[in-house]
């Protein structure tokens, strides 16, 4: 087996495209990494990757390796799971992806309750808002809102359904009037987020008596987490269009004002979701154990 390291490294790498990354993955160092990639090189004198500052990317011979022996790795890593199984404990790690709004107030809240009960689970939480293929990228478990799932993964509800609001703060709105409709947002200051899947800045999406608008707004600051949105919302530097749970305190406590109320858009629940080939015993228990956290 010892010859096989080399290339579960090798696929590590293709994987996340950073010797950074998967030796970190690895319990690794970088270096250290590197070394038993280029001895796989000599090993077959075959150039297997390209290698810049920035970014490794396979090469036609590595491209084709990489196909050849990266499911078998990811299927043999999925089996000793299931096979550790049989010890009487679940055990394992599982990895999941999720948004940032989703870890924040979904994921941790439930799961760390939950931990001591079992010992020999491992949790691993990638806070990502890409739309990602959750098998390619070798993750357990995704959490995405419902409309955003994959039809050919098994979803479970672990959330109601969300509603997205627009809010600004006392200071702002006493400099400027107060939007009567979504297109009067085009004259606002926005505070916008920018998703990697998406490249450009996420619409804002409103319905009312089921008409739908979708507003393409603009404004001096960008983020790609909606805590740091409604901090500038806070601050007054501008509109923010989150969900109503992350602003409800804010608008309780006086801190916020909510508009456009009547165009307020719902949209499916957060869902947990996974592939049938890679489920085990303990990503069910955490899928049943964010599914029940619901519930109650």
């Amino acid at each position: 087996m010892a010859r096989f390291d080399d290339l579960a490294a090798f696929a590590a790498v293709v994987r996340v495209g950073s010797f950074t990354r998967a030796a970190a993955q690895m319990g690794v160092t970088q270096s250290a990494l590197s070394q038993t990639v280029r001895g796989l090189e000599r090993r077959l004198d075959l150039k297997l990757l390209n290698r810049t500052t920035r970014s490794v990317s396979p090469t036609e011979a590595g491209e084709r390796l990489y196909l050849t022996v990266g499911p078998r790795f990811a299927d043999i890593e999925a089996e000793l799971a299931v096979l550790a199984e049989l010890r009487g404990k679940p055990a394992g790690t599982i990895r999941i992806t999720a948004t940032e709004h989703a870890v924040r107030t979904l994921l941790w809240p439930r799961l760390q309750p939950w931990l001591p009960k079992y010992p020999d689970i491992k949790i691993e939480i990638s806070s990502d808002n890409r739309f990602i293929d959750i098998v390619a990228e070798r993750f357990d478990i995704g959490v995405r809102l419902g409309g955003d799932v994959a039809r050919d993964m098994i979803a479970v509800r672990i959330a109601p359904d969300m509603r997205l609001i627009v809010v600004g703060s006392h200071g702002y709105f006493e400099r400027h009037a107060r939007p009567r409709n979504p297109q009067d947002l085009t004259e606002h200051e926005c505070i916008c987020m920018r998703l990697p899947s998406h490249g450009g800045l996420l619409p804002w999406e409103f319905e009312r008596r089921g008409k739908r608008v979708n507003v393409h707004v603009a404004g001096r600051l960008v983020f790609n987490a909606s805590d740091m949105i409604v901090a500038a919302a806070l601050a007054g530097h501008g509109l923010a269009w989150v969900p109503e749970d992350v602003a409800g305190e804010h608008i309780a406590a006086g801190r916020l004002v909510s508009v456009l109320d009547d165009w307020s858009q719902t949209f499916p629940g957060y869902h947990a979701y996974y592939a049938t080939r890679s489920s085990s015993p303990a990503v069910g228990l955490v899928v049943e154990a964010l599914r029940q956290a619901q519930e109650r």
